[in-house]
């Protein structure tokens, strides 16, 4: 199971830290990640981590003012999310799935097998 909070409504330029608690099963061999889906658009990635190894992956639109981490001991992923912009807004998703290819981007929502309920994200310029 996973639990997204932390969203609400910013000025742009501001900050918000999202957070995923996840509970029910041991998530050293998955691969977590944030999608997030603006009104009338598809859902899209934002950035991906490896439970284990802690490597990571950023869409580039979110490069350089984003940050994707993990506590391990917690079992909670986090979004740090700097220098927002007003086309950041959406509801933002986080995502689980089983590591299945060692070296795979696991960019593509397809691949994610399990899914929080979503948090918003507002922000306004």
């Amino acid at each position: 199971q996973l639990q997204a909070s932390g969203g609400g409504l910013v000025q742009a330029g501001g900050s918000l830290r999202l957070s995923c608690a996840a509970s029910g099963r041991t998530f050293s061999s998955y691969v977590m990640g944030w999608f997030r889906q603006a009104p009338g658009k598809e859902r899209e990635f934002v950035a991906r981590i490896s439970w284990s190894r802690g490597s990571t992956n950023y869409a580039d639109s979110v490069k350089g003012r984003f940050t994707i981490s993990r506590d391990v001991a917690k079992n909670t992923l986090f979004l740090q999310m700097n220098s927002l912009k007003p086309e950041d807004t959406a509801v933002y998703y986080c995502a689980a799935t089983p590591v299945r290819y060692v070296y795979g981007a696991y960019v593509d929502m397809r691949e994610y097998d399990y899914w929080g309920q979503g948090t918003q994200v507002t922000v306004s310029s």
